[in-house]
């Protein structure tokens, strides 16, 4: 059974420990965009270390957004996508990787806590300005002897609107400084075409060779294994069809099952109702050699 300590982190915030004994320890800082700052497994740390690292979760969106911008939906009957959808208001989310707005708002954010036990934390926070739409995003982390299991939700407290979500784990490519670099194994459908812009031209493609700042399409869902060669290995599985495979750091490669791909707010909406929310989990499922 896990055990849950919590422990001063940076002034005035407070992190989260869960602690599965002798094989897991997580440190969770709902101050910090609610992201994990650390996971220890087997007495290594397989996250890499600093303030916008570790692993934090996407939320309204995922990726890149185009110029920043989106337009919300109105249903209508016919509409004008063929899904009874019609175009709404444009909106301007701030840019923050130029030209584009990248990877949601709720990662710079406060969370609240709204409970923790031996095994188990979750967690809340209200979208707010620059969103424009009022909601609420929730996240759960459960922790075991041989996984972590992550849950996000998206909730409208009003009107419907567009969104996406997902996480961005920041894996270190070496566990200890004698550490073999990690292989990156996984048998995609399609990779979605990257433009000179970073965004998915809208052609599927077949999977090309690393190193990648991709997305790719898991129709079946996401199955990803990483494996340091005598250390550990990883399994990163998700309900969700989308994954961003990101290697071209030296520190540390990502994978990042998402409910969409990058500028999915415009190519495919998945709109939150106040009656249908947008739910997406993952799981990390690890074997120690």
């Amino acid at each position: 059974m896990s055990t849950q300590e919590t422990t001063e982190g940076a002034p005035g915030a407070r992190d989260v420990r869960l602690v599965a004994p002798g094989f897991a320890e997580l440190t969770i800082r709902p101050e910090d965009g609610c992201r994990i700052s650390s996971l220890i497994i087997n007495d290594l740390e397989v996250l890499r270390q600093g303030d916008r690292y570790g692993s934090f979760p996407m939320a309204p969106w995922c990726g890149r957004i185009e110029l920043g911008q989106f337009r919300s939906f109105v249903t209508a009957p016919g509409g004008d996508d063929g899904a009874g959808r019609s175009g709404g208001a444009r909106h301007q989310m701030p840019i923050n990787a130029t030209p584009h707005a990248i990877h949601g708002t709720v990662r710079d954010q406060p969370w609240r806590t709204a409970s923790v036990d031996d095994q188990s934390a979750s967690f809340y926070c209200d979208l707010t300005d620059p969103w424009p739409y009022r909601g609420r995003v929730t996240q759960t982390f459960e922790l075991t002897d041989d996984a972590l299991t992550l849950t996000m939700g998206v909730e409208s407290r009003g009107d419907s609107f567009p969104a996406q979500a997902g996480w961005h784990p920041w894996f270190l490519r070496q566990l200890g400084p004698t550490g073999a670099p990690v292989q990156i194994a996984f048998d995609p459908a399609w990779q979605e075409e990257r433009g000179v812009d970073h965004l998915p031209t809208g052609r599927r493609v077949e999977p090309g060779p690393g190193p990648w700042d991709d997305c790719f399409g898991m129709p079946d869902g996401v199955d990803v294994t990483l494996t340091w060669p005598t250390q550990l290995e990883l399994t990163i599985t998700s309900g969700a069809r989308w994954v961003v495979v990101y290697d071209e750091q030296e520190e540390a490669v990502c994978v990042e099952p998402q409910s969409g791909p990058p500028n999915g707010l415009n190519t495919v909406p998945r709109l939150v109702t106040p009656i249908d929310p947008l739910e997406v989990s993952t799981t990390w499922r690890w074997k120690r050699f």
